[in-house]
């Protein structure tokens, strides 16, 4: 199917391939090839390097404006401007079964390229750019205007960043055409996965993939348990690797047992060679071996990671050893996409004092020097509202909520961070899945039934059905 980041490269250098396949291992699902400086014969050889990478990820190639070029490659199709050779000419050349796209900017052009049967149209600039000299924008009105009009997949082409992509899905693009946003981010493929990620908001329930990694709660109130109970709950499909065993109730923990590192590897394996995962949330992981089995496996598929860095259970019992916490410095925050730390965590973690705003932001900043990509420290244990505080890249969000007078807290943390990771492989961007996930947090809270004789779990089911309720 025809939809998704649409990457537009013209490959200028082996650097630029190497990018090429770190953004289609992180989600683009078409590339499309665009050369206008080398000879015929170069042209050939770069496009059949491109193919290939595109055949090892499943993506679709295309090649920009040359009909024979791509019939030479064997591509999937040809995108041709409006200056290029007609949608009839280039089906004579490559047949019917290569896709062939048509640049457009109005309802008019649309319209013909689809009565002239081309199979998509790019529509564009949605935004202002600078790849092109001759870019005119026609704005997310005519995008909408062209959705009603014609019934073949649009590409929305021009200055598109993951700021604009949630617009432009809401507006009737199927595929969102990038070229800086992800050949020029620090991480390609995070940056890919970052856009790709949007478009599961077009998708029936369950929507998105969540795959946890933590300990598994005999009570029921944290850890797996309480992470399954939220990804189910709120629409994704959940999946899990298990790092210890625990013989806990809300009354603390009894006793550990953690699974060796190397099985722990195993699951991970397992389940991302087959089912695959859109987000991974980490939780309690224990010790070192299993931290850097888990740092390998984020980087190796490329994955959106939200991490829990569980330090201390609510009783006091330690959750990670202490030479895991310098792994988790040094091997997970360079993998992380968003961490989640409480205060005691995050001064854990920075080494500084995290007790009001102001040092929150501090170790929010520290920690996002120290690798994490964003952070979002809690601050559960400050006086007065509930405040978080989320460094997206250089922009500071703040996130409150009354607090609420009850002991029954246990699995807060997990749930949250559950509900985040669940959020964005729905499709959320990152301030919107944070801000849902908050309020889910603070209903599960406030709707919280005495269980045990210590601190019970939040009720994960009303906050579920308040949130659909609403």
């Amino acid at each position: 199917m025809f939809h998704g980041l649409y990457l537009i490269s013209d490959a200028a250098d082996v650097q630029a391939e190497k990018i090429i396949a770190q953004a289609l291992r992180g989600g683009a699902r078409i590339l499309q090839y665009r050369d206008k400086q080398r000879p015929p014969e170069q042209r050939l050889e770069v496009a059949a390097r491109l193919r290939r990478l595109c055949r090892e990820t499943g993506a679709l190639f295309i090649v920009n404006d040359s009909p024979q070029l791509a019939r030479d490659c064997n591509a999937d199709g040809v995108h041709l401007g409006q200056s290029d050779a007609g949608v009839s000419e280039a089906r004579l050349l490559l047949g019917t079964d290569k896709l062939i796209g048509v640049s457009t900017r109005t309802v008019e052009q649309a319209l013909k390229a689809q009565s002239q049967g081309a199979d998509y149209i790019g529509l564009g600039s949605m935004y202002p750019t600078a790849s092109k000299d001759d870019a005119v924008v026609v704005g997310v009105d005519t995008l909408r205007r062209v959705r009603k009009a014609v019934q073949i997949p649009i590409v929305a082409i021009g200055g598109i960043d993951r700021e604009g992509t949630a617009e432009l899905i809401a507006a009737g693009a199927d595929a969102v055409a990038v070229i800086s946003a992800v050949t020029q981010a620090p991480e390609p493929a995070l940056a890919a996965r970052e856009i790709a990620l949007q478009f599961n908001s077009r998708h029936t329930f369950p929507r998105g993939r969540v795959l946890t990694v933590a300990g598994s709660d005999s009570g029921g109130g944290a850890g797996i348990q309480a992470d399954l109970k939220t990804i189910t709950l709120l629409g994704s499909y959940g999946t899990s690797a298990i790092t210890a065993l625990t013989a806990q109730n809300t009354l603390g923990v009894r006793s550990i047992h953690p699974a060796p590192a190397d099985f722990v590897a195993a699951q991970l394996a397992a389940i991302l060679e087959d089912i695959g995962s859109d987000t991974l949330k980490t939780g309690m992981l224990f010790n070192a071996d299993i931290v850097a089995v888990v740092s390998r496996a984020i980087h190796r598929h490329s994955l959106i990671s939200v991490v829990d860095p569980v330090m201390v259970a609510k009783g006091g019992a330690p959750l990670l050893e202490q030479e895991a916490v310098r792994a988790v410095r040094d091997l997970l925050l360079p993998e992380t996409y968003l961490l989640t730390p409480n205060l005691p965590e995050a001064e854990a973690l920075c080494g500084m004092a995290v007790r009001n705003l102001d040092e929150m932001e501090a170790a929010a900043r520290k920690l996002q020097e120290m690798g994490a990509r964003n952070v979002l420290i809690k601050g559960g244990h400050l006086a007065g509202e509930a405040v978080d505080l989320l460094l997206e890249g250089e922009r500071l969000h703040r996130f409150s909520a009354p607090r609420i007078a009850t002991t029954n807290t246990h699995g807060t943390g997990c749930t949250f961070s559950a509900a985040i990771a669940t959020y964005l492989a729905q499709g959320r961007p990152l301030v919107q899945a944070v801000a849902a996930a908050k309020t889910f947090i603070s209903t599960a809270i406030a709707g919280a039934r005495p269980l045990g004789g210590g601190h019970g779990p939040v009720n994960h089911w009303q906050a579920a059905h308040k949130g659909q309720e609403g």
